[in-house]
């Protein structure tokens, strides 16, 4: 497709949600109402983790820098799906654009990678527990932890740079909820096949590599929890262990359905998409609070410490 006007556009319309007029104050309210809930709830974990020293453990270093990447990739896109409640508020510049695709694949894929570093750190605990302290010092766990970042800067810059390089011009209208790279190649004045290839292939190999790694991890750490002799020590074991899948499937399903399908965006897109912009990050802490013992006991501390 050629551009009439090859200069790029100053800004781009986001379309949004399609939904009737009186449903809007609803749906703010429960955005509004999601985000406020997320903050709280990761700013919550990062608080009890730094406050109690029986928590100075890799797993809830892991935890915390997990909650810092949830507020961080909620705050790049519900704000703006919020604002869009607002006149005008669907207008987002292209410099903003770029911003946020880069933002939303960079937190995006240093979450893969800190998962599968996650699965790691129960895989050690578990399968080699009197190596642990030595193999998963503090040192490792910064380098861990920065690896990810440094491994998900890089995907979002090759993303991000080849998305941008392409022509626009002839629309401005992104037919989605926020600024994403499938939804701007439709808008592209140029042949999109190499950049969809692309994401299937960078983003397929970087989910599937991380999903076997983890998928691996469990299958060495259920047949040394099936060796352990009391049901007790099966039951604590298992128990460090579910809630880190759970979030693992809450966050791979979604990202995988939404984009190994790049050229079948539709409705169903947005909201798959909108479940792991917003529902995912709040469930997170829910999810850890609720099924960890040792979490539950720090709240509860932090509670009769702090009763007021």
């Amino acid at each position: 497709m050629e551009c009439p006007n090859q200069t790029a556009p100053a800004v781009f319309i986001i379309s949004g949600f399609s939904f009737p007029k009186e449903l809007k104050v609803p749906l703010l309210l429960f955005f509004l109402i999601m985000y406020i809930l997320t903050l709280c709830g990761n700013s919550l974990i990062v608080w009890v983790v730094a406050s109690d020293v029986q928590l100075h453990k890799p797993m809830y270093w892991f935890l915390c820098h997990l909650s810092i990447l949830d507020m961080a990739f909620s705050s790049i896109v519900v704000p703006r799906v919020i604002g869009g409640f607002a006149p005008g508020g669907e207008i987002i510049s292209f410099g903003e654009c770029i911003c946020q695709v880069f933002f939303l694949n960079f937190l995006g894929c240093t979450e893969s990678l800190l998962y599968t570093v996650m699965a790691y750190d129960r895989f050690i605990a578990i399968c080699k527990p009197l190596h642990y302290s030595h193999i998963m010092r503090w040192r490792v766990c910064l380098i861990l932890s920065l690896g990810t970042m440094i491994g998900g800067c890089l995907n979002s810059m090759l993303q991000t740079i080849l998305t941008f390089q392409l022509p626009y011009g002839w629309s401005n209208q992104i037919d989605y909820v926020f600024c994403d790279i499938p939804a701007l190649l439709k808008l592209a004045c140029a042949d999109t096949t190499l950049n969809e290839m692309m994401i299937v292939v960078d983003i397929g190999l970087v989910a599937m590599t991380c999903f076997i790694l983890i998928l691996t991890s469990y299958v060495y750490i259920v047949s040394a929890i099936l060796r352990i002799s009391s049901s007790e020590g099966r039951r604590r074991a298992f128990s460090t262990c579910t809630a880190h899948i759970t979030v693992v499937v809450i966050y791979y399903v979604p990202v995988v359905f939404h984009y190994l399908r790049p050229a079948s965006q539709d409705s169903v897109d947005g909201s798959v998409s909108m479940f792991y912009t917003t529902i995912t990050p709040f469930l997170n802490p829910v999810i850890y609070t609720f099924r960890n013992k040792e979490m539950k006991a720090a709240l509860s501390k932090l509670w009769v410490r702090n009763p007021k």
